[in-house]
């Protein structure tokens, strides 16, 4: 079962970092994150939200690939790869995976304007390694599924920065 993490950050730009050192450790093996996002509130109090798998590209680009494939055996591809493009970007966008919008944004709209906060559902982890490699980015607990004991564990790993 994956774990849910929500971590706000002093700034705008900290989650951007802890997103790529995220990326680096799980190359690394000591992580294996199921989706991630950042949310980003400006100074002016907008929200914006970045997420890891961008669904309508991806369909985008499968739906593509298999309406060329397909048109190719009906001796039209140009009609099959942009009906197939068509199609998966669609079904991307209508395919919500990993971490809900609804609580991205609901949790992106309490933060402090001028701060971001990154959001990771978390397969598995090296724990030790991963948190003494984030112990650095002085981040606050927002949100968490983990227990009670792991989470007073997260924050004091956090607050020693």
């Amino acid at each position: 079962m994956s774990i849910l993490i929500a971590i706000g950050f002093k700034d705008e730009f900290t989650a951007d970092e802890v997103i790529l050192q995220l990326r680096k450790l799980q190359q690394e093996h000591l992580i294996d994150l199921e989706d991630a996002a950042i949310v980003i509130r400006n100074k002016e109090g907008g929200v914006k939200i970045k997420q890891s798998q961008e669904l309508v590209s991806t369909g985008a680009l499968s739906g593509g690939f298999w309406g060329i494939l397909l048109g190719f055996i009906f001796f039209n591809p140009l009609l099959g790869w942009a009906v197939g493009s068509i199609a998966g970007a669609v079904s991307g966008a209508l395919t919500d995976i990993g971490i809900d919008d609804n609580f991205i944004r609901d949790v992106g709209s309490t933060i402090e304007p001028g701060t971001s906060a990154i959001f990771v559902l978390v397969r598995q982890a090296t724990s030790d390694k991963v948190l003494e490699d984030l112990s650095k980015f002085e981040g606050k607990v927002l949100k968490t599924s983990l227990s009670n004991e792991d989470e007073t564990k997260l924050k004091a790993v956090l607050a020693k920065s």
